[in-house]
């Protein structure tokens, strides 16, 4: 049987921050996206005001603002690793999250299959970002049903990987789910919990990995 492993990006993949955090740092603006994120959180914005807000922030941004803070965000170890024995399986792996895209995307030069983020213009940016294209986390689930029909899968043979109120509607359409460092909500409708920085050692609670994790 064919898999597909979806990823969360923010909180899942990245330990303890976000994309628009990283990329806030990197402009002074940490205090600011901070309250966006707390705001957001509280469920007093929706995605396409979050998305609004902070592109009115990052109105300094350049791409090696972008490249500085994908270089230098916390990431999991062994994300490389996963993707490429994921591969090797014959399986697939995307990455789906309400991020900006010209971050998310910057994962397909780690090895994922597809890399799905809210649509924004490119960096610089001149004109706003359309809200028709803003991720929601409902929209997660049709992005997952676009790349089953992509990838000749169907949700039954999907595997979600998230941590947060975002991935509810994903872990509840699929059967096989991880909860990566997540938020207790959503560690109840998950089939396996993982508490740490390595992929691989999530990646291995699914029961398909080949691969062994050395001792740090």
């Amino acid at each position: 049987m064919t898999l597909l492993h979806l990823f969360d990006l923010d909180g899942t993949l990245m330990y303890g921050s976000a994309a628009p955090v990283e990329i806030s740092r990197q402009l002074g603006l940490s205090e600011e996206i901070a309250e966006l994120e707390r705001a957001f959180a509280a469920r007093q914005l929706e995605p396409h005001q979050f998305s609004l807000a902070a592109q009115q922030l990052w109105t300094e941004l350049t791409p090696d603002h972008v490249r500085a803070a994908f270089d230098g965000a916390p990431w999991l170890s062994g994300i490389r690793e996963v993707w490429q024995e994921i591969r090797e399986r014959g399986d697939y792996c995307a990455v789906i999250s309400l991020s900006p895209s010209f971050f998310v995307e910057l994962l397909l030069e780690w090895g994922a299959h597809a890399a799905h983020g809210s649509v924004f213009p490119e960096v610089p940016f001149t004109r706003l970002v359309d809200v028709a294209g803003i991720l929601t986390p409902e929209g997660k689930v049709t992005v997952a049903d676009q790349l089953c029909a992509r990838f000749g899968v169907t949700r039954a043979d999907c595997v979600a990987y998230g941590d947060s109120s975002t991935d509810v509607a994903l872990f509840d359409a699929v059967p096989l789910s991880v909860a990566v460092n997540a938020r207790p909500y959503l560690v109840e409708r998950a089939t396996h919990v993982y508490e740490g920085r390595d992929l691989r050692e999530a990646y291995q609670l699914t029961g398909v990995a080949r691969m062994g994790v050395e001792a740090s």
